[in-house]
């Protein structure tokens, strides 16, 4: 947030018979400062309350899409406001609490006010209880709030964190009635306590909404079409809509919600949920995910109070209409198809498909579905989430890429699951244990293919993060889970390091909190590459790799990659030759001009 570096002086007697002349009032005109630039023409009909400064403002018109209006102050009420340069605030009915940034444009707006208490609202996300409650502050992160919200075993921790956060925003930058410089307001009902970040270059506009109370909104952001928000965060670039409604939720940078229900969760960066009747509450879901029509997630509590979670990997995408019991606990990127799913779910397999046959009264997992039937998917959601990161600050950091050493670690555990499981099934059919809290059985579909399509992901995911070049590792191979902290892979051992220096002191605010973090992400591409080189060591069966087993792997290497090219084209291929998809259009051309 800027600060406000502005001098100020009182108005001169000339000054102030004009704005009176002009419909303007106040009951202490002493009360009422300026800057250098201020020009008194730009003000009409106005209340000033309390201690008012106003910045530079010149008679020059404003534009923004396709309203076009005079710089100044116009028909508002400013109560303890501080304004920036050259704003355009017109029909503002309360404006109180509230630093403006430069070029910020306020039109229509009923009530925009800030308690002088330095602090928000507790927010209540993963658990309906509020027992992992977080108080959020302007610029904080997705993962900064995961940290917080999950940790909850070490007390000194949160006291920790809850100090750093009071001692922040009792500072001027750390002040929640702050407004960046080009921010957008429009048409809305009611802000109350809302931090806005918005910079000339990378502006957030809030349009037509209806109440937004208790919460921080980040860099880039658009707020617009009746949404409802109460108690929450926003990383940067996140799009809310369309009458979402959004309660105790901390939402991660590129997301977008609308028409839906969102509370108590923690949703990591590159989210979708964009359908009328989707519901998704008491939920930790990790990022590039995707919520479809009709799924209700959270309404299934499975005890005597509201205090169940569901906890998803990144790439979570349930299909339509899917419910769940909660407590559930899903893998990275499982697809679940359109079904109510009658018992809790711990699904351990990452890019399976997950199905509830009814007819058969059982549970049916295809791991690895992702690589064997929808590779062209696969590889533009490593894409896609990179491409459409129009962050400036990019505070948080998110590793987009679907393999990478967290869901490596995932398939490595999948393998031997998936053999064991072999082991002890009689006959063709594979039963899967632990899946499902329910005697119905689970069976794995094509269980033989899905550990020959996982070795492949492994290898492919290994050889592309070494480059051709092997790294030994660091430390045997094992020794260091991954966690994926808002968007950002660290090491076990990182993570307990860094909240053993909070905890002892040697991290004393939020700023040193984030200096580590960008300290570990700086390290990140050396240590992938070390645990890439332990995923073909542990492939290979050896405690490091000889030469003729790099040679082996290159091979492979090769072949594999021949073959996503191969499944990328057929993939996609399915749907241009699917008459189905194309009865639609007269002709090929039309079809072209379309799609």
């Amino acid at each position: 947030m800027q600060k406000d570096n502005h001098t100020y002086r009182h108005l001169t007697s000339a000054e102030i018979t004009q704005l009176e002349r002009q419909g303007n009032y106040s009951a202490d005109w002493t009360s009422v400062s300026v800057a250098d630039g201020f020009d008194p023409d730009c003000l009409w009909h106005n209340i000033f309350e309390g201690v008012v400064r106003i910045g530079a403002l010149s008679p020059r018109k404003v534009s923004h899409g396709n309203i076009t209006l005079p710089e100044g102050i116009c028909n508002s009420l400013l109560c303890n406001t501080t304004v920036g340069n050259h704003p355009v605030i017109h029909n503002v009915r309360m404006l109180s609490g509230y630093t403006l940034g430069d070029n910020c444009m306020l039109v229509n707006i009923s009530e925009m006010s800030c308690s002088a208490e330095p602090q928000c609202e507790w927010l209540e996300p993963m658990n309906e209880n509020g027992g992992r409650r977080i108080m959020p502050f302007p610029g904080m992160t997705v993962g900064e709030a995961y940290l917080w919200a999950r940790y909850r075993g070490r007390k000194t921790l949160m006291d920790k964190l809850e100090q750093f956060t009071r001692d922040y925003l009792a500072t001027d930058e750390g002040r929640l009635g702050r407004v960046g410089d080009a921010c957008v307001i429009l048409h809305t009902q009611v802000i109350r306590n809302v931090a806005i970040l918005s910079s000339s270059s990378d502006p957030t506009t809030i349009d037509t909404c209806l109440s937004l109370s208790d919460g921080v909104i980040g860099y880039g952001c658009t707020l617009s079409d009746g949404v409802i928000a109460k108690r929450f965060l926003l990383g940067e670039h996140v799009h809310l809509e369309f009458g979402l409604r959004l309660n105790d939720t901390v939402v991660g940078d590129n997301s977008t919600l609308a028409r839906c229900e969102v509370g108590n969760s923690i949703i990591f960066p590159a989210h979708e949920q964009h359908h009328n009747n989707s519901f998704l509450i008491a939920a930790l879901v990790m990022g590039q995910s995707n919520i479809a029509a009709g799924a209700t997630i959270g309404s299934n509590h499975n005890s005597r109070t509201a205090d169940n979670e569901l906890a998803a990997g990144r790439g979570f995408w349930p299909g339509l209409c899917c419910s769940f019991k909660h407590s559930s606990r899903f893998a990275s990127y499982c697809l679940l198809a359109k079904g109510d799913y009658p018992a809790e779910l711990d699904i351990s397999l990452p890019f399976a498909l997950v199905s509830n046959n009814v007819a058969k009264d059982r549970l049916e997992i295809m791991p690895a579905y992702w690589w064997l039937y929808n590779m062209y998917a696969m590889d533009r959601n490593s894409r896609k989430f990179a491409q459409r990161d129009k962050r400036l600050y990019k505070a948080q950091h998110i590793e987009f890429d679907n393999l990478a050493p967290d869901t490596a670690d995932e398939i490595l555990r999948a393998i031997n699951q998936l053999r064991a499981w072999r082991a002890a099934s009689t006959g063709d059919t594979v039963y899967a244990q632990g899946q499902e809290k329910s005697r119905r059985p689970t069976v794995i579909l094509k269980a033989d293919e899905a550990i020959d399509a996982y070795q492949d992901m492994l290898i492919y995911y290994a050889m592309k993060t070494l480059g051709g070049t092997p790294v030994a590792p660091q430390a045997p191979f094992g020794a260091q889970p991954w966690l994926n902290i808002g968007g950002q892979l660290v090491t076990k051992s990182d993570m307990e390091q860094l909240i053993a220096d909070i905890e002892n002191g040697s991290l004393g605010d939020w700023k040193a909190v984030r200096a580590r973090f960008d300290n570990l992400w700086a390290q990140y591409p050396a240590l992938r590459q070390k645990h890439a080189y332990g995923v073909l060591s542990a492939l290979s069966g050896h405690g490091e790799l000889s030469p003729s087993d790099w040679q082996h792997f290159q091979q492979r290497y090769a072949a594999i990659q021949q073959y996503v090219e191969e499944q990328k084209l057929a993939s996609r291929r399915k749907d241009e030759t699917n008459p189905f998809r194309n009865m639609t259009y007269w002709d090929d051309d039309e079809r072209a001009a379309v799609l």
